[in-house]
C-alpha cells in the first residue's frame, strides 16, 4: 500500500486495454502525479523540475523550483542540458533541464519506507543526461530500491568560473546539490527512507560526488558509490579561465575586452550557438577552486589534494574502477594523436621544469621501456593513460578515504566483457577487457538496445546489481552468502588492499596492478613539492 500522502486517482485511459491507475504525490513542492510502468512492479515520476536557471545570469547559480500552483504531470523525461550529445553527435538542449526522475517500487509506503539510490551521470562535465534512453531502471528497480536520476547544467553553463560573484564557478555541481536537498526534503512522501539514501556516480559523477564530500555544504546523504571516477582525477579540475566568455563571445561576432559585457551578450544568444562556439573553440569547462567571496560559503574553496575528508567518516564506500580504461579511447587513434601523450597528461598534475623533466623519462621508460612512441606499443601507452588518468587517482582517494576514518570501503575492479559493454559497443571495439564505462549496461537496462541479454550477461547483471543494491539497504554488498554470491566481499583495511574482480566468475584479490599503482604512490611521493595547487588557497 503506498505512503498516506499518496492518492490513487484513477486516469479514464487505456494501456492495452486495461484501466490504468496513476499514483498522486502530495509534497513539499505540491502536487504530482506520475505513471504506472509497463515492465515491472513500480511507478515513475519523471521531468520533476527541482530548480530553474536565472535567465539574467544563466551561467551562474540556479534557484530551487517554486511550488507548484497545479497537479504537475511528471510524464516527460526528455530534458537535457545544452550539449553535443554523444549519441548522434547533435546540438541539443536547452536550460529547462533541471528536471529529476525518480521511480518507485510499488510495494514503498510509510509503513515500509525504502532505501534510495541516487545516479548522477558522467560524460566529462560535457555531456550527459538522465532520462530512460541510457539509464533505464528495470535492473535495479526490481531490487526494492528508489531510484533517482537527475540533470544537471554542464559544459559553459554549467562550469564556467570567472572568479566573481555572479559566476564563481561550479555551478553544476551546486545544482547536484539543489537536486539533493529537493530528494531530502521530498523523497519521504514516496515512500523512501530519508536516513538510507546513497550517491552512485560513473566516471565526471563519481568525481562530482567526491566533491560534495569535500565542499564546504551540508552532507545531505548517508554512503557513496564511486565508478571510474575521482576527485583527484587529472581531467576533473582545471584552473579557471576568466577569458573564456570573451572568446565565445568573439567566436559568435561579439568582440570585447570586458567579461561583463561577454556575458551580458551570450545570456540572450541561443545555447545551440554557444554550445557549439565552445565545441569549435575546444574550450573545456571542468570544476574549479573557488574564490572565497563575503557572505559566500562557496562550495570548493581549495584543491582537494590539500583537504582532508571529514564528511566520510563513519560511511560506507564502494568504489573502484575498469580493468582496461583507456581502451576505447585509444583503440582509434592514430600515433600522431598520442605522440607526446607523456609530457601532456603529466604537466595536468605537475609544475615542470628542466628537473621534471627527468621524471617524465622515468615514467615513459616504465611502460614502454626504450621504444619509441608507435603503434606498436598502443596498449602500454593505454595503460599509462588508465593507470594515470582512472586507476591511481581511484586509490589515492581510496587512501585518503581511509585515513578520514571511512567506515567500511569495498573496492572492486570490473573486468567482464561481454555483448553489453556500453563503451566498446558504442566505439564497435572487440578487444578483451573492460573500458571506460563499459560496466553501465550491467546496471542500467539500455532502452535503445533492445537485445535480450545472454546467459553470461544476464548472470553478471543479476550479480552486479544485487551487490551494488545490497550496498544500498545495508552497507554491505555481501550481508549473506547465496548462490549468486558465494563469498563474502571482504573490505580494504591499511594493511590489505582487497578488492573483488568482476569477470565471467567472481574472485576475491589483492591489490589491483600492485606493481603499476606502486610506481605511482612513489612517484607522487617524489614528486609532492611539483604537485599543481600544493601550495594554493
Amino acid at each position: 500500500m503506498w505512503a498516506t500522502a499518496w492518492v490513487l486517482v484513477l486516469v479514464i485511459g487505456f494501456t492495452q486495454g486495461t484501466l490504468r491507475l496513476d499514483p498522486l504525490v502530495d509534497t513539499q513542492q505540491g502536487l504530482i502525479r506520475g505513471l504506472r510502468a509497463d515492465d515491472g512492479d513500480y511507478s515513475m515520476f519523471l521531468g520533476i523540475p527541482y530548480a530553474q536557471v536565472n535567465e539574467d545570469n544563466p551561467f551562474g547559480n540556479a534557484n530551487p523550483y517554486p511550488k507548484f500552483d497545479d497537479i504537475f504531470e511528471a510524464y516527460d523525461d526528455s530534458a537535457i542540458c545544452p550539449q553535443v550529445e554523444e549519441f548522434g553527435n547533435t546540438i541539443v538542449g536547452d536550460l529547462d533541464c533541471l528536471h529529476l526522475n525518480i521511480y518507485v517500487p510499488n510495494k514503498a509506503s510509510s509503513r515500509n519506507k525504502l532505501p534510495v539510490l541516487v545516479w548522477i551521470y558522467g560524460g566529462g562535465f560535457t555531456i550527459g543526461f538522465a532520462n530512460r534512453y541510457l539509464y533505464g531502471p528495470k535492473f535495479l528497480i526490481q531490487h526494492d530500491v528508489i531510484l533517482v536520476t537527475l540533470n544537471y547544467r554542464l559544459g559553459p553553463y554549467g562550469f564556467m568560473c570567472l572568479d566573481t560573484p555572479d559566476v564563481p564557478g561550479n555551478q553544476g555541481l551546486k545544482d547536484q546539490l539543489l537536486a539533493m536537498r529537493w530528494v531530502k526534503d521530498n523523497i519521504g512522501y514516496f515512500g523512501g527512507d530519508t536516513n538510507k539514501i546513497t550517491l552512485m556516480g560513473e566516471s565526471a559523477g563519481a568525481a562530482a560526488i567526491e566533491y560534495h564530500l569535500y565542499s564546504n555544504q551540508e552532507r545531505l546523504f548517508n554512503q557513496v558509490i564511486l565508478q571510474s571516477g575521482s576527485a583527484l582525477s587529472p581531467w576533473a579540475l582545471v584552473e579557471s579561465d576568466s577569458s573564456a566568455p570573451l572568446k565565445i563571445a568573439e567566436h559568435l561576432g561579439f568582440q570585447t575586452d570586458e567579461v561583463s559585457e561577454a556575458l551580458a551578450f551570450l545570456k540572450d544568444v541561443d545555447t545551440k550557438l554557444v554550445i557549439a562556439a565552445t565545441s569549435e573553440l575546444e574550450i573545456k569547462f571542468r570544476a574549479c577552486v573557488e574564490k572565497k567571496f563575503d557572505n559566500d560559503e562557496g562550495f570548493l574553496t581549495d584543491h582537494p589534494q590539500n583537504l582532508d575528508v571529514p564528511k566520510v567518516r563513519n560511511i560506507p564506500v564502494l568504489t573502484g574502477f575498469n580493468n582496461n580504461e583507456e581502451l576505447v579511447n585509444y583503440a582509434d587513434k592514430t600515433v600522431d594523436k598520442y605522440l607526446n601523450v607523456f609530457n601532456d597528461l603529466l604537466e595536468i598534475n605537475f609544475n615542470y621544469d628542466d628537473d621534471f623533466a627527468a621524471m617524465e623519462d622515468i615514467v615513459r621508460h616504465f611502460y614502454i621501456g626504450d621504444e619509441e612512441v608507435s603503434d606498436e606499443v598502443k596498449s602500454s601507452i593505454a595503460d599509462f593513460s588508465s593507470d594515470y588518468r582512472f586507476t591511481y587517482p581511484v586509490q589515492r582517494s581510496l587512501k585518503k578515504f581511509l585515513e578520514n576514518g571511512a567506515k567500511d570501503i569495498f573496492y572492486y575492479v570490473f573486468s567482464y566483457s561481454g555483448g553489453r559493454n556500453f563503451a566498446k559497443n558504442k566505439a564497435n571495439v572487440g578487444a578483451e577487457g573492460a573500458s571506460h564505462a563499459d560496466e553501465i549496461g550491467y546496471l542500467f537496462d539500455l532502452s535503445y538496445d533492445k537485445a535480450t541479454p545472454s546467459e553470461d550477461d544476464q548472470r553478471i547483471i543479476d550479480q552486479m546489481t544485487t551487490l551494488w543494491t545490497n550496498f544500498v539497504k545495508y552497507g554491505n554488498p555481501t550481508p549473506d552468502t547465496t548462490e549468486l554470491l558465494p563469498f563474502k566481499w571482504i573490505p580494504v583495511t591499511n594493511e590489505t588492499y582487497n578488492y573483488l574482480d568482476i569477470d565471467e566468475e567472481l574472485t576475491l584479490k589483492r591489490r589491483p596492478f600492485h606493481d603499476r599503482l606502486a610506481f605511482w604512490e612513489l612517484f607522487f611521493k617524489a614528486n609532492e613539492l611539483k604537485l599543481k595547487y600544493r601550495n594554493e588557497n
